[in-house]
Formats: C-alpha cells, structure tokens, sequence
C-alpha cells in the first residue's frame, strides 16, 4: 500500500513535465525554428525543474504547512517575478530573437509569464495535496494500529492470575489423584487452545467462542468445588456454527461478569447468560450480581478499557448494526445485553 502510494506521488511528477514539454514545444515553435526549439525546451527544462522542486520541497513546507501564508505568497510571487525576467533576459539573447514585431514580443511575453506562472502553482498545489494525502494516510494507518491494539487488549483480557491460580490448583490436585484434575486440565487446554490459535483469527463462529466460555466457567467451577450460581441458557443452534463474530468479544464480556460479579467470594453472586441467534441477528445477554464492594463501580458502568475496546470494534465491523446496553440493574444488579446483525 504505502510503496503503491509513493509511486503514485513521482507520478505526478513525471506526468507534469510531460505536459510541460509539450506546453514549451506547442507555445515556442512559433519563435524558434526546430534546432533552437530543442534547445530551448532542455534548457527551460532544467531551469524549471529547480523552480518546480524548490515551491514543492522548500516553500510549501517551509511556510505555507506553518500557516505562514503571507510569508508563502509573497516568496511564490518572487520567484515568478524572478523566474520570468531571467528567461525574458537570457532567451532573446541566446536564440536571437527579433522582438521588434509587437506581435512576437507580446506573444513572447504572454508565454513566459503563463509558463511560469503554471510552474509555480502547479508545485505550490501539489506539495500542497501531498501533504494533506500522507496526513490522511498516516491517519488511517494509526486506525488502524488502534484497530488492531484494541483486538490484542481483547486477547489478552483474560486475568493472567487466574489462569496461574488454576495452574497452583491442578498441581495441588495432583497429589490428591482427584478427578478434577483432569477436568482442570482439558478445560485449561481447551481455553489456551482458543486464547492461542483462535483469539489469533479476525472472526470465529459464536460456537468457538461458547466453548472458551464454557470452559472459562467449568474452570472457575472446579475452583470453588461446583458451588458457583452460573447459568448458561445457551440452546444448541446450527446458526452458532455458521454465524461470525470477532474474536474474543463474548469471552470478553463474560471474563468482565466473573470480576465485577463477586461470585465465589459473596454467597448471593450469580451470573445468568443468554444467546440466541435469530433471523441472522445474534442477541447475547448477561445479568450478574454485584458485590457491595462493586456497587458504586457498576454504577458508573465499569468504566473498563474491556467494553471501550469491545464498542470500537462493534463500531468497525457492525456500523449501524448492533445495539450494545451496559448498566446496573434492579436490587444490585448488572446487565449487559448485545445485539447485532450478522448478516446486514
């Protein structure tokens, strides 16, 4: 993309003084006969190319790209003044020209100064445009960085201590020969399957993303001896294999219920979780508890970096096509309901 860009930048160049040769060619043939004519497009060719280069590399940054505009105009208008009267000087004098005829002299008049003129606008404009396009590029490319650092955020959302926690628990089990052992180990194996190999891919189908989420809960299950208040109303659908989403969103969401929610640590927390996909639209929904330590935050919505990078994603695959709630609820509760258009 970026080399495309640069090519077509030189371009322009290039394609400026072809028009100019044949403006030189079209407009002094009258003066000249073939062999001065020659001569005379080499020469303003070389002086015109150090005219053009220094409005578009050294006037157009130097003053008007630091908005000193006065300071833009008037350098431009001396070296049209100056750039004329050199040809106007060295031209007559090195081809011989008979200006006597007031039809030549004016008609020599008149090309110089249009000539110049073009010169000189022509830079001023593109260095002027080109500037503004590579702002513009620059600005896509930070989107795009930004794009991307919010999908890292979502892939690296999941709490790094409990995944270390669950690694301490498992070794203490195995002493024990207990059988949540093995439960621990292949839904630790199944979450860093996704974290790893899927979290990588831009979409994965919502059943992917339901078993990260399902092992993600069966982990923390096995944690707190199958005591935990989750409910998963998650009916199979042959849609949750073929609808997309980006990666990580619902996983995301959930991994958010399980740390504000205080479940594990305060008797009456719960997490309630519904989904369904209907006419080509995924609704997705999560009500959990909040600890009374947590009140005032769910109050505030969180106020994480999680549901921040989660709607700039929305906003870039599902502009105008998905509905996102996220506040507390009734009797200390938290809600947060999705819905998008997979197909709209």
């Amino acid at each position: 993309m970026k080399y495309r860009w640069k090519f077509l930048l030189r371009f322009q160049h290039i394609f400026f003084l072809f028009i100019f040769i044949l403006m030189t060619y079209f407009t002094e043939n009258y003066f000249l006969d073939s062999t001065q004519l020659v001569i005379s497009i080499i020469l303003n060719i070389i002086f015109n190319v150090g005219i053009y280069y220094l409005v578009y590399y050294y006037l157009v940054p130097r003053f008007y790209l630091s908005n000193k505009y006065p300071e833009f105009i008037l350098y431009a208008l001396i070296c049209f003044l100056v750039s004329s009267l050199f040809r106007i000087l060295w031209e007559p004098a090195v081809f011989q020209m008979d200006l006597s005829r007031k039809d030549v002299h004016a008609g020599f008049l008149y090309n110089v100064y249009i000539s110049q003129g073009i010169i000189i606008l022509v830079g001023s404009f593109l260095g002027i445009t080109k500037d503004k396009f590579l702002i513009e590029q620059d600005v896509i490319s930070l989107g795009e960085e930004k794009d991307q650092l919010y999908l890292d955020l979502l892939k690296s959302k999941l709490n790094p201590h409990f995944l270390l926690n669950t690694l301490n628990n498992i070794y203490a089990n195995s002493f024990t020969h207990s059988e949540k052992t093995s439960d621990s180990i292949l839904q630790l194996s199944r979450l860093l399957k996704y974290i790893i190999y899927d979290s990588g891919k831009e979409k994965v189908a919502v059943s992917q993303e339901f078993s990260s989420l399902k092992a993600l809960a069966a982990l923390y299950q096995l944690k707190y001896n199958n005591k935990l208040d989750i409910v998963m109303d998650i009916e199979d659908q042959e849609d949750f294999d073929i609808a997309e989403i980006p990666s990580a969103i619902l996983l995301t969401l959930f991994e958010n219920a399980l740390k504000h929610s205080a479940i594990g640590e305060d008797a009456h927390g719960f997490i309630k979780l519904f989904c369904t996909v209907e006419r080509s639209e995924l609704y997705f929904e999560i009500i959990n508890s909040v600890g009374k330590e947590r009140t005032h935050q769910a109050e505030s919505n969180y106020h994480g970096l999680g549901n921040e990078a989660i709607i700039h994603i929305l906003e870039k695959f599902y502009p105008d096509q998905y509905e996102f709630y996220s506040g507390p609820k009734e009797n200390d509760q938290y809600k947060i309901a999705l819905t998008i258009t997979i197909n709209g």
